[in-house]
């Protein structure tokens, strides 16, 4: 049953605290497969998704979100209150919220994301900021892609970066860290996906590439680093590269504006080529923002 713990707040000498605050290491979150979701919407998110394990909130915070403690309770999650001092410590922003649960991780295998009748999916490879990574799931989920996959030396999809930018989108759709993006690739195509690499330079564009067809197929976009783009190798496995036009005086987007770009492009084309009967993420009625 959950609770919301009376009496003295909890302090940052408590055991529990302590444990928890070990979770803002990586070698702890692989260690025990849990990591931290910081602010009311993420851990709102983990509540609804079943992810939460405990959530810590301060006085001030808890009497704030009353829903929050509600739905923690119908979870049957322990809302424990803490001195401000221990939330500040669980944090990774200069100006804590107030609330942090511990949740598990949601990761699914290779296997399980990149199956026959999976119509969209974004590949990130040695994508190293973890706002970007958190950002691209995010856009992933607005753009109702199936999944998202991070491959090569990309950056812990728990760093708390990355968890606070996905804006809670972590819990809605499934996410995948296979480590050779060989085998990512190779399982993308396997399931009937066309693999499209993202690359500024590439001479097809993603007007020409709608134009043609090529967005409306079943598609695993390529999303590479952010300074160095995608190594040669991984492009080479890619069926085509695509390039999204520039027509104002801007270098270059931002990694994972690029993104958005082109998760929306193939959710649109998809759309207008899906029949009404049409079944998964890509048929649901879009909401706007």
């Amino acid at each position: 049953m959950s609770r919301t713990s009376p009496g003295p707040a909890l302090t940052p000498r408590s055991g529990r605290a302590r444990r928890a605050r070990r979770l803002t290491a990586h070698a702890s979150r692989v260690e025990r497969r849990e990591f931290l979701a910081e602010g009311p919407q993420a851990v709102r998110e983990a509540l609804l998704d079943s992810g939460a394990v405990e959530v810590f909130g301060s006085r001030s915070a808890t009497e704030r979100h009353p829903d929050l403690v509600a739905l923690a309770t119908g979870q049957g999650v322990s809302w424990t209150v803490a001195e401000d001092t221990v939330v500040a410590t669980l944090s990774d922003t200069v100006t804590p919220q107030g609330v942090v649960a511990v949740c598990r991780f949601v990761d699914v295998s290779l296997s399980e994301l990149v199956v026959p009748g999976v119509r969209l999916l974004a590949m990130c490879a040695d994508v190293r900021d973890p706002g970007n990574a958190g950002t691209v799931i995010r856009c992933a989920d607005a753009a109702g892609a199936d999944g998202v996959l991070l491959t090569g030396s990309s950056v812990d999809p728990y760093n708390p970066k990355a968890v606070r930018a996905s804006a809670g989108s972590l819990f809605h759709l499934p996410l995948c860290v296979e480590p050779d993006p060989a085998t990512a690739i190779a399982a993308a195509r396997s399931a009937g996906l066309t693999v499209l690499a993202a690359e500024a330079d590439a001479d097809l564009d993603l007007v020409r590439a709608d134009t043609d067809g090529l967005l409306a197929r079943p598609t695993a976009w390529l999303f590479g680093n952010e300074a160095r783009g995608l190594p040669i190798e991984v492009l080479a496995l890619a069926d085509r590269i695509v390039s999204v036009p520039i027509y104002g005086r801007a270098e270059s987007l931002n990694l994972a504006t690029a993104a958005a770009v082109c998760l929306y492009a193939s959710a649109l084309a998809q759309r207008r080529n899906s029949s009404p009967a049409a079944e998964g993420p890509l048929s649901q009625r879009p909401r706007t923002h």
